[in-house]
């Protein structure tokens, strides 16, 4: 075998388990390797208990031994980021205040990949509270990006980015409000997907901004996104926001046939102050799309100019919301700079945050316009190369910016829109990943995933992986 287990993805291994070839006990023991390997220089999880897993891994042997083999999620060890409720088990949310918080429950998503036989194999650090992007965690640890450990992996889901990026779990779950599935799917050159609003339940999944909010999948594949969302998307009773929509069958959906398929580019706003080491490479994948028989058409998005004021002025609304009784009892026991997005969500007025709902509405419209024209956005997922860790500023076009002004600039949109967005590796800068996002129309993620799935045919990456060293023994 070429590679070691951990290292492929869920439509590698999922036949040779449903073949008896492999068991999940196997896949467990080559992901311990990797995690003894690899940890201590990433801190990508925040708890991981060997015995445990490898007990969840023994059953689901014995389950598909049996004959009851549940589909290709059966018997794969998944770590997801620690902010999904677990019935029983410690959930932090990476913080202090909810460093001993148990359920009751599971969360919608946990009990979905429960009964699709996944075997839990941790959960992963992440930003305090999911109120940041650069997982720079105050109370677990900073977590390092594979490509380069000086280097932030992006965030708020920045334990998810890293261990799929390093082969320390198959894939993961995430959680985005501004962009917290993509941006790390960007740094560390995985594939991120925020399905529409409304298409995954969130429910028993701790909030950041209740209107913003999405739990999607983190992956090594366009496939493998394509597979979780075939188990995590559907109607739930418990979460009033979800949609009752059919689903596709995202992963029989797929296709690499993107002849015709009109991708719309918008320069006024995507393609505004952008480096150029990030531009370069997504002008070079507009390109190899157009070669694969896409049709390329410059759009304007008029609302567009008003998304950065409207994402921030809700989400800091919100978040403080929901955090004002702890900001109150316990100011202390917040990160300083959780701490201080808190207290700065307390300024806006009730006008500043109902004008915020208007532009909303208003960018819904004009995304519905230009999504009868095209079938796909496209635009970088990054402005600019991760920065390192603990700096609080970025270059772009060697121009010296504020990390929190430029981060979710393109992400924001479509958290504020609801629309599904997908991120997906598209080339290297200086050993670093550079992402491409793909948005499409809201409940049509199958758009995104071909044409993701198209491009990556093409070998963005050319087969380059993070090369970590093991640690000294």
């Amino acid at each position: 075998m070429s590679k070691d287990l951990a290292q492929m993805t869920i439509s590698e291994l999922a036949p040779m388990l449903r073949q008896g070839d492999i068991s999940p006990v196997d896949i467990t023991k080559s992901l311990f390797k990797r995690i003894d390997d690899f940890e201590g220089q990433i801190n990508a999880y925040i708890e991981h208990d060997k015995d445990k897993i490898m007990n969840l891994s023994k059953q689901a042997e014995q389950d598909i031994q049996a004959g009851n083999y549940k589909g290709n999620l059966h018997g794969i060890p998944l770590a997801l980021k620690d902010i999904l409720y677990f019935k029983g088990e410690k959930v932090t949310m990476g913080s202090k205040i909810h460093e001993n918080f148990i359920p009751d429950y599971d969360a919608t998503v946990i009990t979905k990949l429960k009964e699709a036989g996944v075997v839990f194999s941790g959960k992963l650090n992440m930003h305090e509270y999911a109120w940041g992007a650069n997982t720079t965690n105050p109370h677990f640890g900073p977590c390092r990006n594979p490509w380069n450990t000086e280097k932030i992996p992006g965030g708020s889901s920045g334990g998810s980015g890293a261990a799929v990026a390093a082969d320390m779990t198959i894939a993961s779950l995430g959680t985005d409000t501004g962009g917290s599935i993509r941006i790390p799917a960007s740094a560390c050159g995985i594939v991120g997907l925020k399905p529409t609003h409304g298409r995954v339940s969130k429910y028993g999944c701790f909030p950041l901004a209740w209107s913003l909010d999405h739990i999607g999948p983190m992956t090594k594949s366009v496939e493998d996104a394509a597979i979780m969302l075939d188990y995590i998307a559907g109607y739930d009773v418990k979460d009033p926001t979800t949609v009752d929509i059919p689903k596709g069958n995202y992963h029989d959906l797929l296709s690499t046939d993107i002849k015709g398929k009109i991708i719309g580019i918008n320069e006024e706003y995507f393609f505004k102050n952008v480096d150029s080491s990030v531009e370069k490479h997504v002008r070079k994948a507009i390109l190899e799309l157009e070669s694969l028989g896409a049709k390329i058409e410059e759009v304007k998005i008029p609302a567009l100019q008003y998304s950065e004021y409207a994402e921030m002025i809700t989400i800091i609304s919100e978040a403080s919301t929901i955090h004002y009784e702890n900001l109150i009892a316990r100011e202390h026991d917040f990160g300083d700079d959780v701490r201080f997005l808190l207290k700065l969500g307390q300024l806006p007025s009730a006008v500043d945050y109902l004008q915020a709902q208007q532009i909303r509405k208003q960018m819904t419209k004009d995304f519905a316009h230009i999504f009868k024209k095209v079938d796909a956005l496209i635009s970088p997922t990054l402005p600019f190369s991760p920065p390192n860790i603990g700096e609080d500023k970025v270059i772009i076009n060697h121009n010296e910016g504020m990390f929190l002004d430029h981060v979710i600039r393109f992400t924001g949109p479509g958290n504020i829109s609801g629309l599904p967005a997908i991120s997906i590796p598209c080339g290297l800068h200086q050993g670093l990943p550079v992402g491409m996002q793909i948005m499409g129309p809201a409940f049509k993620e199958e758009n995104i995933l071909n044409i993701a799935y198209a491009f990556e045919q093409t070998n963005p990456l050319l087969g380059q992986k993070p090369n970590l060293e093991k640690a000294k023994i």
